[in-house]
């Protein structure tokens, strides 16, 4: 009976302690740490001895260490938390962090280090396996035209491509076309969380061809349909239910198109792409040889995830594995609730640059930008990766994670624009579009301008045009004229 009525004491005493740091456990948890910190001693007030002298030596370790209070409350929380308590609630309390912690992490024999897959089955790999080309009439290598009128039949008439452009199904279709840009879907969705971030390649396919991507563009009287060869290189296969399969074939076909000297523009699917994405190019590059430009409403810099990879934690893989560094990486339009400080730290540590919305409430887009610019190596190549999110929610419906102040189109439509323009860019990638979430169709419209903004900014580079070019005719001309019919 003694035992039974202490049992549920110490049960009690360990709720109590899990609600008293569950607020916080939450917050930390929802910042989600990059890395840890050096290891740092907390060192508590005198006026704590006489409870904490209950506590074995591997408890006072435990809890004296930053590193693993941290997702249950600050120094300063804790110290107050224990104030509060009596010795033997102090015991229970560092007891149920302990056991919290322990009960977190992996258990050889209790836990599963891996997902098993029945590699006996006929179809373990089918997803993957390409059509022979045995299967199909003979012809000569090289872009095909699915048009079936005219030139003048822009909106109908011919099954929907990026672009309007022919489709290319192999990398000697890529060679024999001379192809300098590749859009290939990626509908990956699964490490998002989201609902229907697969269908984000297939909701800007049509839309592609209605808009004005890969046509003349007013601002520059740029046409990149006609600077340069383009085609749609289909979808990527993806196993739905393995986001860690599905990227490693992305991996391998966005490889194969940067291997033959054209740009991959990936349309995605969910952030984790961006893994894959710069995995693939740094493969044929090599490391140190590109440079990322990461828009973004979040940092996508976490860790300590059940799973590897998921759309918040693409570049911290990458650096990880030993793609890239944090010096290759650009961050534009941060303004989520991380990273917090210790991750800013960190982020800073790595030698990442960050460009945050406070920033630019600060000093405005045209100095951020020329921090921008100025943040890219002479001579490097440059992966742009573009999270639909950074734009302000009231422009983008259609997206899983929403943050509120975040760029507007007329921002961010020239600022892709000089960037593709200004740089050696070997590869772009537009992500997180939900068509199902926007009940009309602005997050399609919008992203497919930040397409094409890219698309003119590489044919602008091709030309050797000024990044900051704008045709005179389509500024001041009419002015002029009106100015001088007037006598002015």
């Amino acid at each position: 009976m003694i035992r039974s009525q202490f049992t549920r004491y110490r049960v009690g005493v360990l709720l109590l302690a899990w609600a008293a740091t569950a607020p916080a456990m939450g917050q930390e948890w929802t910042e989600h740490w990059p890395d840890p910190p050096p290891d740092q001693v907390i060192e508590f007030p005198a006026s704590l001895d006489s409870k904490l002298e209950r506590l074995t030596a591997e408890q006072r370790e435990f809890i004296s260490s930053r590193n693993n209070v941290r997702q249950f409350a600050s120094p300063e929380k804790l110290v107050e938390t224990l104030e509060q308590r009596s010795p033997d609630e102090v015991v229970a309390y560092v007891e149920a962090m302990i056991w919290v912690t322990r009960q977190q992490q992996f258990e050889a024999g209790r836990d599963q280090a891996t997902i098993p897959l029945d590699t006996d089955s006929p179809e373990f790999k089918s997803h993957l396996v390409r059509r022979p080309a045995s299967f199909d009439p003979p012809r000569e290598p090289g872009p095909i035209d699915l048009s079936r009128y005219g030139m003048g039949s822009r909106f109908t008439g011919s099954i929907p491509t990026y672009a309007n452009a022919p489709v290319a199904i192999t990398p000697e279709d890529l060679i024999a076309g001379e192809v300098d840009v590749a859009f290939v879907g990626a509908p990956l969705n699964m490490g998002g969380g989201w609902r229907d971030g697969a269908d984000g390649p297939k909701s800007l396919r049509p839309f592609g061809r209605r808009s004005s991507m890969g046509g003349n563009d007013q601002y520059t009287q740029v046409n990149p349909g006609r600077e340069l060869n383009i085609v749609d290189y289909g979808d990527i296969a993806i196993d739905n239910f393995s986001t860690e399969r599905s990227v490693q074939h992305v991996r391998e076909v966005v490889r194969e198109i940067a291997e033959t000297g054209a740009i991959p523009f990936i349309i995605g699917g969910d952030h984790s792409l961006e893994y894959p994405n710069v995995a693939a190019l740094v493969d044929v590059y090599g490391k140190g040889n590109l440079t990322v430009i990461h828009f973004d409403a979040h940092s996508d810099i976490s860790r300590d995830r059940a799973h590897m990879i998921d759309h918040g934690q693409p570049i911290y893989r990458l650096i990880s594995e030993g793609h890239i560094t944090g010096a290759d990486y650009v961050q534009v339009g941060l303004r989520a609730g991380g990273p917090n400080e210790t991750q800013f730290t960190w982020a800073r540590n790595q030698g990442f640059r960050y460009h945050t919305m406070a920033e630019v409430e600060r000093y405005g887009w045209d100095a951020v930008m020329d921090r921008i610019v100025s943040a890219i190596p002479k001579g490097r190549k440059l992966h742009i990766s573009f999270d639909v999110d950074v734009l302000d929610p009231s422009y983008i419906l259609g997206t899983g994670t929403p943050v509120s102040g975040g760029m507007t189109p007329r921002e961010a439509i020239p600022i892709v624009r000089r960037l593709c323009a200004q740089a050696n860019v070997v590869g772009f990638d537009i992500v997180e579009i939900q068509p199902a979430l926007d009940p009309g169709y602005a997050t399609t419209l919008h992203s497919s301008a930040i397409v094409q903004a890219c698309l003119v900014g590489i044919a602008m580079h091709r030309l050797g045009l000024d990044p900051g070019h704008l045709s005179p005719i389509s500024i001041d001309h009419a002015q002029d004229d009106y100015h001088q019919r007037q006598g002015g």
